[in-house]
This record gives C-alpha cells, structure tokens and sequence, in this order.
C-alpha cells in the first residue's frame, strides 16, 4: 500500500467516487435476481413468499397402542390412520416412511458407508463393517377399514399401499397397520431414538421416536417426498391429531408429545398434587417424582402395566420416553400473549445435580426468546429428556445429553454444551414442527434457522455464554478451507460435505449477518417473525423464505442468497491502496509547510565528500541563470503566480482550497468472490474513530476490484476493514493501512493427552 500526497489539478474530481471499470456479463453477475431460478409464482405460493389463495396441505391422523417389553427390548404397535386429500390430485397409492429399517441388515445406509482401515482400528469400527442388528420394522399386517387386506410393497425406506378406488380431492380413507421391532441399543450402535442400558441398577432408558410408519408428506412442489431415508436427511411429515396409548411397566414414567388423559391411572396421588402445585409456579420447577423416588424404583422394579394415553392436536409427529430411573420436575412459563405452557424435565439421578438446576429453566428461557422472534409457542407443553450422546427433537418433547461425574461435579464444556442443547432441540418446535419445512431436502432450513435462534437465544442466557456457533469469525475457518471438502447451502441433505458447519453454521451464521450488517435488526426481525407466522403449520421451501425477507423489509438480498447460499466463495475483500490528496492552495507559505521534509538521497549525500570539485566549480564560465538553485528566487516567483491566480480565483474555489479537507482514495480487491458490503473505520491523528458503512451493491458493477473516495475533515492515522469481525472476512492482514500483520503465538507443551476440564471437581465445589 503507498500513500502519497499529491496535488489536484481539477476541483471536480473531489466530489466524485473513480469511475468503477468493467462491467460484467448479466448471465454471471453476482447480482444478477434470482427470479430466474426460483420456481415460478402460483395460486398455491405467492411472489412474495406467501401461501397463495390456493394453497393447500393432507391431513393424517392417527389412532395407536404402542407396547414396550422391557424384558427383550421390542416395541410392539398397532395404528389407525386416516388419511384426508386435501390436494387438487386425485392419488391411487399412498407413500409410507419405514425410518426403522435404516437399520435392516440389508440397508442401504450400511452400503453407501465408505471405510477404510489404519493400523489401529476399534473393534466398534470393526463391528460395524459387518451389522449384526435385527434391525428394522417387521409388518404384520396392512388392513382396510373393512378389515380386508391391502395390497402394499416396501423399498427399503418407503411403503406403498396401493388404494381399493382413487382417492378423490376432498376424500379421506382409512387403514390400519400392525408391526413390531427390536428396539436398539443407542449406546452401541448409535441412532436418534433407542435405548440406555444402566448395568449397574440393570435398569433402561428409552427414548422412542420413528417408532410407527409414517405418511410420506404430498405437496404441490414435489409430489410424494419419497426420497429414501440414508441417515442425514431427517423427516418430512404432515400434520394430524393423535390419539396414543402407551403401555410400559408399572413403575415407568412417561413424557410424550400431547397431553396426559388418564392422570388418574397413571400418577400417584402426591405426583398428581405437585404436578397441579407446578401449574401455578412460575418462578422455580416444583418437583413431580423426585430422586429418592426414583432410585426406590430402580431397586425395587414393580411387577405388572400401566398404559399411558395421550392425546395431541395439530402436531407433525408423536414421540415419547419412559423408565423408572426418571426424576421429574416441571414450572410454568406465560408468554407474551397470555397464554400458559408447562415446561417440562425429566431425568436419571446420573444428570443431577445439573438437571435439577438448569433443564427446565432452560426450556423456559428457550420459549421466551423463540417466541419472542416468531410467534407464540402453540402447544401446552415442552418437554427436555435427559438421555447421553443425543440430541433430537419432535413435538413437545426432545431428547438431550448432559450427565455429571459421579460426584456431582462437571465441566464448564458439559454445563454450558447441556443448555445449549436443550435450547436448540426445544428451538425446533418451532422450526421445523411448527413452521413445516422440508427437512428430507433442505437440512438448513431448519437446522439452520434454529441455530441461529439458538444463538440470540444463548446470548439472552449471559453477556459471556460461550456460543459455538453464530458470530461471524467463527465460522471463517471453514470458508476458507479446501472447496473440494465444501458444499454450498443449497445442496440435499444426502450429499453436504461437513453436515454441520454446512447446515448448521453457515446458514446461522449468514442470518446473523443480515440481521446485524446488511439489514439491521429491526428490517430483520420484522421480516423473520413474518416469515414465522406465514408459514405456521404449512410447509415452506426455500424460495418461500428468500422471497418473504425481502418482501417485508424492501432490501434486495437476491446477491446475499446467491452468494451465501448458492456458492462456496468466502469473504476475503483487501484494503489494496490508499491515496490522500488535498486542495494545493497554490500560497508558497502555506505548501512549503505541508510539503513532506526534505529527504536526500544516497547517491547525492554520498557525493558531497566523493566528488571533489563539479565542472562549474573548476569554470566559472558554465554557470548560468539556471546553474544555482535560488531559493529565494524560487519562491518569489511562486509568491507573485499566487497572487496573480487569487485575483481571479472564484469563490467557490476558494471554499475548497481553503476548508483543510483530506481526500482519501481507498481502492478494495475482492479476493475470496463472496460479496459483501464494505465497512471501513477511519482512525485519526487526534485519536478519534469514524465508522463508514458502504453496501454491497457498490460491486454491482465488477465485483473484483472497486475504488472509492472520502472526504474527512481530518487526517487520518490508520485505516482498518470490518472492524467488528461483521463479514466472516478470512483474511485480516489485508484489511489495513498502514500495513499490520496479526500476531500469531505458539505454545510450548509437554506431548500428553488433553480433555476437557472439571474445574467445579478440581476446585473441591459442586455449585
């Protein structure tokens, strides 16, 4: 970078930006609109990302006896669904999911799983190259209404029953299926629903989802989402009223999405108090079934069943857990609107003291704030169950790691690692229970958005919550990574490189920026809760989103999507050059006393003892009018052209020659192809700071290189590029003048194994 003072020679440059050189073609433009790839407006979804006047959804409703053998680890079930046609379409075949049998023998998870061996391998890696598990959804029957067999086909992930006569717009049919499946082991063989085995009190803990086959959702964008189930891509459903009956042990407890019917059957008497007693406390969770209940349970393990029945409306699915292990507290929370919610816990004494101080609170905090950025939470309760190396959601209920040492104690990574779960899987009621998206096609769209609601949400928790995820330098590690190790956003489920920092980060940490940087927090937030309560209880897809931000703020983002979610360029944007320039005055006093000091060079300084005698010096002859630098004479000659020019110098030239304005030309390189808007901070010699914030349309027309120029009643010391760590900007030692190279430091260790740290145990404390 150079700065060098110079002198203008024409005034009206001053007030002018360089002219930008180049322009580029429109087909590849980084700001060329999306329009031409988005699908097209219609009846059913509007132009402005709203549901049409046509729009339309299926109903699926459900009627189910779910059994659990707790002695051989099978779920044992039986289902009526009715399925409602809401669609314009008349169907003659109806798609099931069959999520169990991702874990059959002959999955084909198992197949498209790469491996490969090292000289050390771990004998899970090596039992899983061989599955074992009698995995997957064992049918025994399809039914009609009528009790007469249906004629149906599995593949694999799917099931389609094929239909006596075409469903008709506006017709509804009903069925029935009866199955049952090995439950698996979650700590063995992993999954988002399972068991826990606890070998000490022989004992389990189950946390049941994806436990009956499931309406594959039809809509007016894809038809049948009946894209096979591999593991990543999670679940698109439909929303209906269930009706379950859940039959156990005698002594389990039971969370389930919906709401207890027979609590009369199920609780004792002092359980059915307390429970009442929370419905009124708003401040701490009155507990339910307490610890020395439960470990009561645990040695004595009561003979015989109880059945459970639960009732829930308008809900995408149905999940539910159950042990004798459980601890169970509950509080109220009264939102925004009026309305009240119970939230919810339960847990081993393995998360104590941890749970008991932070779960509930934690989903009542999470309701809080979610509501507070979209709409309020519809249902009566929200659940947090405790259950290791897990984290996943459904209606209600989520089910959420988090355990101590055997003393109490934990690290600072596992209590705030906990919190941060529970407000994330207790998020995705809202995003995507609630708000429907496609989550076979679109991870982000739910992961995404909920991690960035997580993140406001966190921060809402403490000014120093740890966030992993959200900032916008957290995130430049992976943009700036191998692209051949990177998907863009917009890529299916099935095929993202780095899951997480994909569909989760990334897109948390784009909406972030929008919200912070390119449309402020209060064009954000109105758009955001818009889009929330649009889509409320339908399914969006992308374009629904992007069009409905811009519709509620009036900010073209076609760019932002484009860039952020379409491509894997990163932002790497270069402080190149720096010109300062000021009026020349043309007053020799004046510029004789800006002017820089006299600097001699080398070869001149060198030779005032090198070279003895010049050719003048020997003859006297050679010398003439311009032989010997007259300063005098130099500067009366300027003196009297100055004088001759201020007689005929306008008065508006004189305004400028004479404000001490300093004109700063700042040329910006695009190096890492994202483009985004350009946010300078100007710091002057007297100490003080100016933050500029230029928008990103200044690339529109090149979007590699661009200049502009500043006029500063100042002059400034030193010139930095997104100050505040707003653009995820990869590479900082380009972003200042003068130059700065950031300090890296190396540490010096003895070669040892590291882990995360219990301070609580080393310290002696357990609070």
């Amino acid at each position: 970078m150079t700065l060098v003072r110079h002198t203008l020679s024409l005034l009206l440059i001053l007030f002018t930006s360089l002219t930008l050189i180049g322009q580029e073609n429109t087909n590849t433009s980084k700001f060329r609109q999306l329009g031409q790839d988005l699908p097209t407006p219609n009846a059913y979804r509007t132009a402005s990302g709203a549901p049409g006047h046509e729009y339309w959804q299926q109903k699926v409703d459900y009627v189910m006896n779910i059994e659990i053998d707790d002695d051989a680890q099978k779920l044992y079930g039986s289902e009526k669904i009715t399925y409602t046609n809401n669609s314009p379409d008349v169907l003659d075949y109806l798609w099931l999911q069959l999520d169990q049998n991702v874990r059959a023998k002959d999955s084909d998870t198992y197949k498209v799983k790469t491996s490969s061996l090292d000289e050390k391998v771990s004998t899970r890696t090596l039992k899983g190259l061989t599955p074992t598990f009698d995995g997957g959804f064992k049918i025994q029957e399809v039914k009609s209404d009528s009790d007469q067999p249906l004629n149906y086909i599995i593949n694999k992930t799917m099931m389609r029953i094929d239909l006596p006569k075409s469903l008709q717009p506006g017709e509804s049919y009903s069925f029935s299926i009866k199955w049952w499946y090995n439950i698996n082991d979650r700590m063995q063989i992993g999954g988002r629903s399972g068991y826990e085995y606890f070998a000490e009190d022989d004992n389990y803990l189950y946390t049941l989802a994806q436990y009956y086959p499931r309406l594959c959702m039809y809509n007016d964008v894809y038809g049948w989402q009946n894209k096979q189930f591999l593991g990543n891509g999670e679940f698109t459903l439909n929303f209906g009223d269930y009706k379950v009956s859940i039959t156990v042990p005698a002594d389990h407890l039971v969370a389930s999405t919906g709401v207890l019917q027979n609590p009369d059957d199920v609780l004792t008497a002092d359980q059915r108090d307390r429970l009442k007693q929370a419905e009124d406390e708003y401040e701490e969770p009155i507990i339910i079934a307490t610890q020395d209940e439960a470990e009561k349970a645990e040695k004595a393990k009561a003979k015989g069943k109880k059945t459970w029945v639960f009732h829930a409306e308008n809900v995408r699915d149905f999940a539910f857990a159950n042990s004798r292990k459980f601890i169970w507290d509950a509080m109220a929370v009264e939102q925004e609107d009026g309305t009240k919610v119970m939230a919810m816990s339960m847990y081993p004494k393995e998360g104590n003291p941890l749970w008991e101080r932070y779960s509930t609170k934690a989903v009542a905090h999470t309701l809080k704030w979610y509501s507070h950025y979209t709409f309020p939470y519809p249902y009566p309760v929200a659940w947090s169950i405790n259950a290791a190396r897990i984290g996943m959601e459904y209606p209600m209920i989520c089910f959420n790691y988090g355990r101590t040492e055997p003393d109490g104690t934990y690290s600072q990574r596992i209590k705030y690692g906990m919190i941060s779960v529970i407000i994330h899987e207790v998020g995705h009621n809202y995003f995507p229970m609630i708000v429907n998206s496609d989550e076979r096609q679109w991870t982000w769209m739910d992961e995404g958005l909920n991690t960035f609601l997580q993140y406001l949400s966190e921060q809402q928790w403490s000014r120093t919550y740890p966030s992993r995820r959200g900032q916008a330098h957290k995130i430049v590690d992976y943009m700036k990574g191998d692209k051949s190790n990177i998907s863009p956003i917009m890529t299916n489920s099935e095929s993202i490189h780095q899951f997480g920092n994909n569909a989760y980060g990334k897109p948390a940490t784009a909406l972030n920026i929008l919200r912070e940087t390119v449309m402020g927090r209060e064009l954000f937030d109105f758009a955001f809760k818009t889009y929330s309560r649009r889509w409320m209880f339908k399914h969006p897809t992308p374009a629904d989103f992007y069009r409905t931000m811009e519709d509620a703020s009036a900010v073209d983002l076609d760019w932002f999507w484009r860039g952020w979610f379409y491509t894997t360029d990163h932002v790497d944007i270069s402080l190149a050059g720096v010109k300062h320039m000021s009026a020349n005055s043309m007053n020799p006093d004046i510029e004789k006393k800006a002017a820089a000091p006299e600097i001699i060079d080398i070869t001149t300084l060198r030779n005032q003892t090198a070279i003895k005698q010049t050719q003048e010096e020997i003859d006297d002859d050679l010398i003439d009018f311009y032989s010997t630098y007259d300063a005098k004479k130099v500067y009366d000659f300027e003196r009297d052209a100055y004088k001759a020019k201020a007689k005929t110098m306008t008065e508006t030239e004189k305004e400028f020659i004479n404000s001490g304005k300093h004109y700063y030309q700042l040329d910006f390189t695009n190096e890492g192809g994202l483009v985004m808007p350009i946010i300078i901070q100007f710091v002057y010699t007297d100490g003080s700071k100016e933050d500029i914030y230029i928008p990103a349309e200044i690339w529109k027309k090149n979007s590699e290189a661009v200049s502009k120029v500043f006029v500063t009643e100042r002059e400034v010391s030193s010139i930095v590029l997104d100050p505040y760590l707003e653009t995820a900007d990869t590479n900082r030692d380009n972003n200042y003048f003068p130059p700065t190279q950031t300090l890296s430091k190396f540490e010096v260790y003895e070669q040892k194994q590291r882990s995360g740290k219990n301070l609580m145990q080393k310290a002696g404390k357990k609070q």
